[in-house]
């Protein structure tokens, strides 16, 4: 096992990582903007180093700074979190160049994986379908009318690289396409300097249910149970539950539709010579079908839910994969009961969930509950920024079963307390829309689809 670490991110996944770190004796360096100098994530760490100024591209991007940090204090290897540089492949080599250890998969399969074009053929060649799609050249408006004709429509146009729902557009006729593909095109440009885009053929109403993999490097690889995605805002997840509640994986055949779906994973990052850990994402049609979406290289927001009904920590697995040991090939596998998370943002729901940056000026959590879980790099008085996600916690429960867990789940919900003062006055979280999006009856069926928060809100999300 390692003797330090450093971690290459902020906030709530930082102070996560710590707390593993801690438990098992492994030192850690938080780096830290001059914005987060006194961040929760900071003071958690045994170190911590500067990286430089507010904007993330000249502090949590900056790779030299990061890298500097690391030599200065020692640490043998750098785990990246999730978002910022987590699965960008020049920052995971550059991290092994340096002499020191990713904690991640190697950089040749974030390439692969981070290009959703690359990620298509490498699901395709081991019969994990997608939705019928192609490349679009930028400048071919013939070839985008010809594709989307022998596709049909609707269509969803999507940047190649990159992800958080950036560069996605629907496209219902023909008329709406040359704008969407440059929309698109434009907006991955500037997210991701990559103006690539494809599209494929829309699931109407999809379920958005994934699987969690880990791999190690003597071969062993494991799918640690599914995880229901589909309460989403712009294309990005604020409840997940694990298991999945879709009827279509009910009952004895549901069960054997389960099993095939995790062993497809498997397949998917076996191609790609995957180590560590990861998430196949997948999409369900109205009738169960499920097609292949992405893989996500890196370790999930939502990776509580699968170690509260698994009994497991990945970030532990994360790291003794990275030290070499057959972390995968020795786990055993047992999941129990369901596990729910909410995400605690300080957006506004009734403007399109718009961030609400502010100073939070009360926070009261749930009474201490081994089965209800606060996932939170801040406390009160922190200040929101807009340099960054305005994500506030994660509050994930367990219960023996699905209804046990959503009563739970509900009760500490209505026992949070959250007050933020923005710079005009009182700003608004979405801790009161969580409340009423799992008191709703779609939500509480279990049966719903990426439809749900724009049904329960009235607009679209």
């Amino acid at each position: 096992m390692f003797r330090k670490i450093l971690i290459a991110n902020r906030g709530e996944v930082a102070c996560r990582i710590i707390k593993t770190c801690r438990r098992l004796g492994v030192g850690s360096v938080a780096v830290h903007s001059d914005a987060d100098a006194t961040a929760l994530h900071v003071r958690a760490a045994d170190e911590a180093a500067s990286i430089g100024p507010p904007p993330v591209q000249q502090s949590y991007l900056n790779v030299e700074a990061i890298l500097a940090a690391a030599r200065r204090c020692g640490a043998e290897a750098i785990h990246p979190g999730y978002g910022l540089l987590s699965e960008n492949a020049a920052f995971a080599r550059a991290v092994r160049e340096a002499g020191l250890v990713f904690i991640g998969p190697p950089a040749e399969a974030l390439e692969a994986f981070g290009d959703k074009i690359r990620a298509r053929e490498v699901a395709s060649s081991v019969d994990v379908l997608p939705p019928p799609g192609r490349p679009i050249p930028l400048d071919d408006a013939a070839f985008a009318a010809s594709a989307a004709s022998s596709l049909g429509f609707p269509l969803l146009v999507k940047a190649a690289g990159g992800g958080g729902g950036i560069g996605m557009q629907v496209v219902r006729d023909g008329l709406q396409l040359e704008r969407a593909v440059r929309s698109c095109s434009d907006r991955a440009r500037s997210a991701f300097s990559d103006a690539r885009v494809y599209v494929e053929k829309l699931i109407d109403a999809p379920r958005h249910i994934e699987v969690q993999v880990l791999c190690d490097a003597q071969g062993g690889a494991a799918a640690l149970g599914d995880r229901e995605c589909s309460a989403q805002r712009r294309h990005q997840k604020i409840v997940e539950e694990s298991p999945s509640p879709a009827s279509f994986l009910q009952g004895p055949e549901g069960e054997a539709r389960r099993a095939k779906l995790h062993e497809s994973a498997l397949r998917v990052v076996r191609a790609a010579g995957y180590v560590n850990a990861g998430t196949v994402e997948f999409v369900a049609d109205a009738s169960g079908d499920l097609w292949f979406l992405e893989v996500n290289a890196r370790l999930q927001v939502e990776h509580p839910v699968t170690e509260m009904v698994g009994g497991v920590d990945l970030v532990e697995l994360q790291l003794r994969i990275a030290a070499g040991e057959p972390a995968a090939s020795d786990l055993s596998w047992n999941p129990r009961g369901h596990s729910i998370e909410t995400r605690l943002y300080a957006e506004d729901p009734a403007k399109m969930f718009a961030p609400q940056p502010g100073r939070i000026t009360a926070l009261q959590w749930p009474a201490p509950d081994p089965h209800v879980r606060v996932e939170t790099g801040v406390e009160q008085g922190s200040e929101l920024t807009p340099y960054y996600d305005p994500m506030i916690a994660k509050l994930v429960v367990w219960g023996e079963d699905r209804a046990a867990a959503l009563r739970r789940l509900r009760g500490a919900l209505d026992a949070t307390v959250i007050e933020l003062q923005g710079p005009r006055g009182p700003a608004v979280t979405n801790l009161e829309f969580l409340r009423q999006l799992v008191r709703s009856e779609a939500f509480e069926s279990g049966q719903y689809d990426t439809g749900l928060v724009s049904r329960v809100t009235g607009k679209a999300c």
